[in-house]
Order: C-alpha cells, then sequence, then structure tokens
C-alpha cells in the first residue's frame, strides 16, 4: 500500500476551496454545466448555441450546453482537418431524491415533499441533514430558468426510544419513510414549486414542468490531521468535473499542441446514461462533427481524427475502507493522500487496458504525480463508467481512472485533498500533451 502525504500543500487547499465553491454553485446537474460554461466564458471562451450555424474552426476556446451536460474544447493554431481529440470525460449528476408529480404532500400536520429515489443513493446518509432543492423549471414559454433554494427540508430520522433495535437493521422504505418535512401546515393550504418560483424569481404560475432535486445544504470542508481530508457533498463526480474544468482553463491563453483538448461532462450516469444529455447519446458525436464540419473534414478525415483521439473517463473509485478491509481486494488497496487511481476491470466495466494504462501512468508521470491501481474483490460487483460507452459509441481508446473516496453514494463523501490538486495537474498534462 502506498504511504500517504503527510500533510496538504498551499496549492491542494486553495484547489479544495475552489472545489468547495464549485459544488455550492452546483446542486443539480444543470448549475453544474451552466457553472462549467460560466467559467469558461469568464477564461474567454465563446458560448455556442446548438441551434446557431457554428464557426469553430479558429484557435481558442468554446463551450456549448445541453441541458444537464456540457462539453468545451481549446482549437489549438496548427489545427488541421484530421487533427485528434483529447477528451477527459465525466459526469454532472449524483444519487439523491427527485421531486415527482405534485409534490407538495404532507399529513399530521407536516409539510412533505414527494420524491422518488435518483440512482443508487446511501439513503441512511440523507437523514437528519438540511437539504436544498435545485434544478430547472420550464415555463409557459417553454424557456428554461434554474431555481436553488437554500437549507428547505430535512428528512428526519425516528428517534431510537421508538424502535429499540434501530441500530441493527435500520433501514429506510423508499416510498413511506423517504418523504422530507419543509413546514408545518396543511398540504392544500402550501406549495412547494412556489418556494422555488420564488428562488428562482418567477411566478410559479408559469411552471409548466421541473426537473428538481435535492442536495446537501452543507458546503465542503477540509478537516483531519494536516487538513488531508475533504468532505462534500456531489463528489461523485463533481471532483472530476471541476479537476477538468480547471485544467482546461490554464489552456485559454492559448494552446499549440497537435490535438484539441476537450472537457465533456454528462447528465444522467447514475441512471445508466441514455438519455439525449447522457454518455449514451448523441452528444459528444454531435459535437466532435460539427467541429469537423467548421474545419472542411471530409469522412476520410474524420475517421482519422478519431483514430487520432483519446479519452479519459473520469469518475470516483473506492478507497480501501479501514472498517471493512474483507470487501477490497486483498492486494490492490488505494488509499486516499497517495494520488489519483487507474481503473481496471477484468470484465471491461471500465475501459482500460494495456495501452491506456501505459498512457496514464506517461501523463502521470509528466505532472510529477503518483498513481494507484484499483481493481475490485472478486465477490464484490463491479460498478461502471462513461468510459465504456464512450469507446464503443465512438471507437476511441479510452482509460478509466479518477480518485479514491470512502462514503461513495453518500449526502456527503470524503476524499484527499491532495488527490484532488492532482488530478487536475495529471488532466493538464493530458490535454497539453
Amino acid at each position: 500500500m502506498p504511504s500517504p502525504t503527510p500533510a496538504a500543500s498551499t496549492d491542494a487547499l486553495a484547489h479544495a476551496a475552489d472545489l468547495g465553491a464549485f459544488v455550492a454553485a452546483s446542486p443539480s446537474s444543470f448549475h453544474a454545466a451552466a457553472e462549467v460554461a460560466r467559467r469558461l466564458e469568464a477564461a474567454g471562451f465563446s458560448r455556442l448555441d446548438e441551434r446557431a450555424a457554428w464557426s469553430a474552426a479558429a484557435p481558442g476556446g468554446y463551450v456549448v450546453v445541453r441541458d444537464g451536460a456540457a462539453i468545451a474544447w481549446v482549437v489549438p493554431s496548427g489545427v488541421t482537418a484530421a487533427t485528434g481529440v483529447r477528451i477527459f470525460g465525466a459526469h454532472t449528476d449524483s444519487p439523491s431524491l427527485k421531486l415527482k408529480p405534485q409534490p407538495t404532500t404532507g399529513r399530521l400536520g407536516w409539510l412533505q415533499a414527494g420524491v422518488e429515489i435518483y440512482g443508487g443513493p446511501l439513503l441512511n446518509s440523507w437523514l437528519d441533514r438540511e437539504l436544498r432543492l435545485a434544478g430547472r423549471l420550464v415555463l409557459d414559454d417553454g424557456s428554461s430558468v434554474l431555481a436553488a433554494t437554500g437549507p428547505l427540508l430535512r428528512l428526519p430520522q425516528l428517534a431510537i426510544h421508538l424502535d429499540r433495535e434501530a441500530n441493527d437493521h435500520l433501514a429506510l422504505d423508499k416510498q413511506s419513510q423517504t418523504q422530507p418535512v419543509w413546514g408545518l401546515g396543511a398540504a392544500e393550504s402550501a406549495d412547494l414549486l412556489a418556494e422555488l418560483a420564488g428562488a428562482a424569481n418567477v411566478d410559479a404560475a408559469r411552471i409548466r414542468g421541473y426537473d428538481i432535486v435535492t442536495a446537501d445544504a452543507a458546503r465542503g470542508e477540509t478537516f483531519g490531521r494536516d487538513d488531508v481530508f475533504f468532505a462534500s457533498g456531489r463528489l461523485d463526480d463533481l471532483a472530476s468535473v471541476h479537476a477538468g474544468v480547471v485544467a482546461l482553463e490554464q489552456m485559454a491563453a492559448g494552446h499549440d499542441g497537435d490535438h484539441i483538448a476537450m472537457l465533456a461532462v454528462f447528465d444522467h450516469e447514475e441512471v445508466g446514461s441514455g438519455t439525449r444529455s447522457g454518455a449514451a447519446g448523441p452528444f459528444l458525436a454531435d459535437v466532435l462533427e460539427r467541429i469537423r464540419l467548421s474545419l472542411g473534414a471530409d469522412r476520410e478525415q474524420q475517421l482519422r481524427s478519431l483514430a487520432a483521439s483519446w479519452c479519459v473517463s473520469s469518475d470516483v473509485g473506492h478507497s480501501v475502507h479501514p472498517n471493512y478491509p474483507e470487501k477490497h481486494d486483498p492486494v490492490v488497496q488505494p488509499v486516499l493522500g497517495s494520488g489519483p487511481i487507474l481503473k481496471i476491470n477484468a470484465n471491461q466495466r471500465y475501459a482500460t487496458d494495456a495501452v491506456g494504462a501505459a498512457a496514464w501512468h506517461g501523463w502521470c508521470a509528466q505532472a510529477g504525480v503518483r498513481s494507484q491501481e484499483f481493481v475490485s474483490n472478486n465477490a464484490v460487483p463491479c460498478g461502471s463508467t462513461i468510459g465504456p460507452i464512450t469507446a464503443t459509441r465512438l471507437g476511441i481508446p479510452t482509460v478509466d481512472v479518477g480518485i479514491p473516496i470512502l462514503s461513495m453514494h453518500s449526502a456527503r463523501e470524503l476524499a484527499g485533498v491532495s488527490d484532488l490538486w492532482d488530478l487536475t495537474r495529471v488532466a493538464e498534462a493530458y490535454f497539453r500533451g
């Protein structure tokens, strides 16, 4: 097992603080995509509209948003119609509770929110913490606005006095025991959507549709001996999104490499990616084709470009857990503070192969960053990422990486401060080539 970094550096602590601000500004996938675009536009990137004609051939930065997904890229000074693309991929969504239709409910004098389980959250972690509501509202004229409340809801746990065996068998019924409270009174006299409308400064009567989820209201914090830990909601996978944004911001001053540097962050990874803004949808292929058309590429040059391209799929992985060592591989045991991880699975739940592993270790060496490996215990099923989906759809060589964390899919996850910074450094080395 690698020996962990003894203390977080000043750069790593500043990076973690910036990540905390990024997460606070990104309580939903729609907010995350908008924050990616806002930051890159502030760095000089041009915002493109999918409904308009594109001119993306000139050197410089570009960004486009589709719902809760965003793709941004930097065209190098020596670009040709067959120039390859280096894609850093991640996802903007996280497991949570999502508002159902007719969400204002309640009983026995309590106002409650009707919610559905999104993805695979650790439900118990959502108990007894203040929650925000966030997402998009679609209005009567077809326009969309972002909405985010402050602390509004709470999912209160049953007292131990009323369930003496709770510590032995705590398990929530996904329908009857996951409906948060947000006020007192009769449901007929309240309107949860009006709270969201007020936060977005629109008339609640104009709302015709919504995609709204819960998010932890507490901000990210560094803590532990020598500030080695960082805890926050939505580290899966905003830690990777943020790393890609910071790395791409560094390219804004100019890029003279032999490839296009691209950040692609998708929605709906936690529910299979099978949407128009998910990795299994056409968004990335559409953007790549439109870039090639801007460069005047024919079909032969488009295929040559794909063959010269790379995708780094970045998502979190499991750190070895000191209280549950039997759940991990007995030999390969990544730990917080010892660097980003290379994710490997024999059944291709991750897209990493020997070629990708060699390339990843090379980028880490260029960045001066240590790397670890992750592989699952054979008796524990392995999750998957956008990596195999991207490799299958486009045929681009793909490698799966990330940072090790604990409490994955909790409302509040745990990362190593130095790992967050190191992932960004490798992303920048990868972009620069």
